[in-house]
């Protein structure tokens, strides 16, 4: 558990518009929030949360034509089978993978110190933001190498492109390594760039919504990348794309990169023919 050794025994009481919220967190669910488990528990809840509605959309179909109308590629539709499949893949890679880094960690690491203050607004956005282009370009450097090798590919990234048109509870459909060391990024960036443990939270929940919402199959016009102007983030359009052609779009959020070594590829957008 967290050291709290050196926090008051009262809650601290500053003028940031977080220290309420930090210090209900702080002497209300503590116990929880020092646990080596909650950024797994988090990270594992948020993707479970933000997977179910889209889920419930491709198992309707065009029985919503609201939002199937959005469908990238309408022709190719995940069964029952195939959501499970990837649900039970995460699940498995939870339980045999992470839990036991996580138990190896505690016994490795030293315990590190909860603090009293709350960040301020501004470190929350600059702090996350500059963790989310860390991952951005880590994952866009090892997408783009385990594209290139064909064993890595094989071995390693291969079992995420098991399905063309990819579905909200494919996002976890990875193989161990690479979930591994993704998490390794997720859990490792905060404590590089020394960011406060409610803005790697933040990024938590912000990132694997992301992440999810790049794996719906839905070109949703309320959806992050066309709400953040000048086309800065790539969405479900680019990934749906990567999918469809692999040696492009690597980055998982922004496009910057993919622009830069011109790996970005637009999206195709499959209709179904009205006979």
């Amino acid at each position: 558990m967290l050291n709290i050794s050196e926090m008051l025994l009262q809650p601290h009481q500053g003028d940031r518009v977080l220290q309420p919220l930090w210090n209900y967190l702080l002497f209300r669910h503590l116990p929880l929030i020092s646990s080596p488990f909650f950024p797994v528990l988090l990270a594992a809840s948020c993707y479970f949360i933000c997977s179910i509605p889209f889920a419930a959309l491709d198992i309707l179909g065009e029985r919503v034509p609201l939002f199937h109308q959005y469908k990238i590629q309408a022709d190719r539709q995940p069964t029952v089978g195939m959501m499970l499949k990837s649900l039970m893949t995460a699940l498995y890679n939870h339980i045999f993978f992470v839990l036991p880094a996580v138990i190896m960690t505690m016994c490795i690491l030293p315990t590190p110190i909860l603090p009293q203050d709350a960040p301020t607004l501004y470190e929350v956005f600059i702090d996350g933001l500059a963790i989310l282009l860390l991952f951005d370009t880590q994952y866009y450097i090892w997408h783009f190498v385990h594209h290139k090798h064909p064993q890595l590919y094989r071995w390693i990234h291969s079992v995420h492109h098991e399905y063309m048109a990819p579905f909200s509870w494919s996002t976890e459909h990875l193989s161990p390594s690479e979930l591994m060391t993704v998490g390794l990024w997720s859990n490792q960036d905060p404590l590089i760039l020394k960011c406060h443990p409610l803005t790697a939270w933040c990024v938590t929940v912000f990132s694997i919504w992301m992440s999810v919402e790049d794996h719906i199959g839905y070109d949703l016009p309320w959806s992050l990348n066309h709400l953040v102007p000048f086309g800065l983030l790539g969405g479900a359009p680019a990934h749906d794309m990567h999918h469809q052609k692999p040696n492009s779009n690597y980055a998982p959020f922004f496009s910057h990169w993919d622009r830069l070594f011109g790996t970005a590829v637009a999206l195709e957008k499959k209709t179904l023919k009205v006979l």
